[in-house]
């Protein structure tokens, strides 16, 4: 393979690597009131452009479809708002022992309890090929049950996911409707689009990690906080794979995908408005911030470069599947 068909192949990996040298170069251009100014080009019309991006590559029978799937709902909702932060609290249990500051673990100990964000959960699930209808609700319905029986303001909270999930989506879905014959003609790139909106997120991320001074901590801690939120980042992807890839789980590898992403990935823009109410008069509130501030693009980051390694298992998955399925020729005597 030469250097140029490697480069194409592999243009998604080199992408996070460029972004994140250049956010290290240059975090003033992208963090919040910046030039780019993310909190309006990255929270509402990135994200909208995702939803739309979905409600046009999707078939309405595969979202209905997806709303009916109770079983993997469940799965990713008890996974996310119980499984999650008991687990979490019982390993912390045994780290409160260890000289790691108390007000980090505390800061992990609220980690577990965040719902999955609206759009990177979504857009690697549609990266990967996976069940993204599936994603879109998990994604969406987590955020709001979790908004609505918070301190946060629900209005607010219901407010922005309509305008930029289920607007967007219904827009999406009605454009298709018109446009759908032509879809299927020409199959414009929608994993390609979602994919770069994705390096616009991952970029800006990255560029208030390396710009916010409660990251400034003595670097042993750091390490030690980074290591863990990966550790625990592995280990649950790899719990969840093993969990819904089991016999007789009655989950496709496309749905796999799904409860891999949304079951393991924590929401930053849902999270700190929550710590900010929750902990408000805490002289130690940057410090509860910092695993969630390190969470974020770290699940971000992670997704991205298991894309695809995950996106070859479900393919292979899906092609031994069909295999199974298919009718024994009869054997001739």
């Amino acid at each position: 393979m030469g250097l140029l068909e490697r480069t194409r192949k592999e243009w998604f990996i080199l992408g996070i690597v460029l972004v994140i040298a250049v956010a290290k170069l240059e975090p003033a251009v992208g963090v919040k009131g910046g030039p780019l100014k993310p909190e309006i080009t990255i929270t509402y019309i990135a994200v909208s452009a995702i939803f739309f991006n979905s409600g046009l590559s999707l078939k309405t029978e595969e979202l209905t479809s997806a709303l009916m799937h109770v079983k993997l709902h469940l799965f990713v909702q008890i996974f996310t708002l119980v499984f999650f932060p008991t687990a979490i609290w019982l390993f912390l249990q045994v780290l409160s022992v260890t000289p790691i500051n108390e007000w980090l673990l505390k800061g992990l100990q609220t980690v577990g309890c965040m719902p999955p964000p609206v759009s990177s959960a979504v857009i690697l699930t549609k990266a990967v090929g996976g069940n993204e209808a599936a994603a879109i609700f998990n994604s969406a319905f987590g955020s709001f049950l979790l908004g609505s029986s918070s301190s946060v303001p629900f209005t607010s909270i219901f407010s922005q996911l309509f305008m930029t999930v289920v607007v967007p989506l219904i827009i999406g879905q009605i454009v298709r409707r018109h446009i759908k014959d032509w879809l299927e003609r020409k199959k414009p790139p929608f994993g390609a689009i979602s994919s770069c909106v994705l390096l616009m997120i991952i970029y800006t991320t990255f560029c208030d990690t390396f710009s916010n001074p409660n990251i400034d901590l003595d670097k042993f801690s750091l390490i030690i906080i980074v290591f863990i939120i990966f550790f625990v980042q592995l280990s649950f992807m790899l719990l969840t794979f093993l969990f819904s890839t089991r016999n007789n789980s009655g989950f496709t590898p496309a749905d796999t995908v799904a409860i891999i992403f949304c079951s393991t990935h924590k929401s930053l823009t849902l999270g700190i408005p929550m710590l900010k109410i929750v902990f408000s008069g805490y002289e130690h509130l940057s410090l509860i911030s910092v695993p969630l501030l390190i969470y974020h693009p770290a699940q971000i980051l992670l997704g991205s470069v298991l894309v695809p390694t995950i996106k070859s298992w479900m393919v292979s998955r899906q092609k031994a599947l069909k295999l199974t399925r298919q009718p024994k020729a009869p054997v001739k005597v």
